[in-house]
């Protein structure tokens, strides 16, 4: 691979429990599990910090897909649920994409989603280790 961009973030503290910051300081947060695992949700967590990414990343190759092809992809959005539970010993996680593309056959629209989840490098990142669905919506 050759390197374009690299960045760090230290975690400190009691991990879900504890703080988060970027070296260059713009992910500065506190860290709090959610009620759903018995923690307080009084802070942000690396579910809501992975979905955040993912959809960014992945609207962002959506984005480049889509002007590549010429296609107008005004008003589109894609959203990332993350869930964990439990797998084997230990945990997993699952991501469900939601694109919408207004305006756009569903067709169209879900061949910009299949191509733009061949180059998002979440999605590259992820592909065999957990489950992504990738799900087109209608506007």
């Amino acid at each position: 691979m050759e390197t374009l961009y690299t960045t760090e973030a230290l975690s400190t503290g009691a991990g879900r429990n504890g703080h988060v910051r970027t070296t260059d300081g713009r992910v500065d947060l506190d860290l709090a599990a959610p009620k759903e695992l018995g923690g307080s949700g009084d802070g942000a967590n690396p579910e809501q910090l992975f979905a955040s990414g993912y959809s960014a990343c992945f609207h962002s190759a959506l984005l480049g897909v889509a002007r590549t092809k010429k296609v107008d992809v005004t008003d589109s959005s894609v959203g990332a649920r993350v869930s964990m539970g439990r797998q084997g010993d230990g945990y997993g996680l699952e991501v469900t994409l939601e694109v919408t593309l207004p305006g756009i056959d569903h067709e169209l629209a879900t061949e910009l989603a299949e191509a733009a989840h061949q180059v998002c490098p979440y999605s590259n990142a992820t592909r065999g280790n957990i489950p992504v669905n990738v799900i087109v919506t209608d506007d």
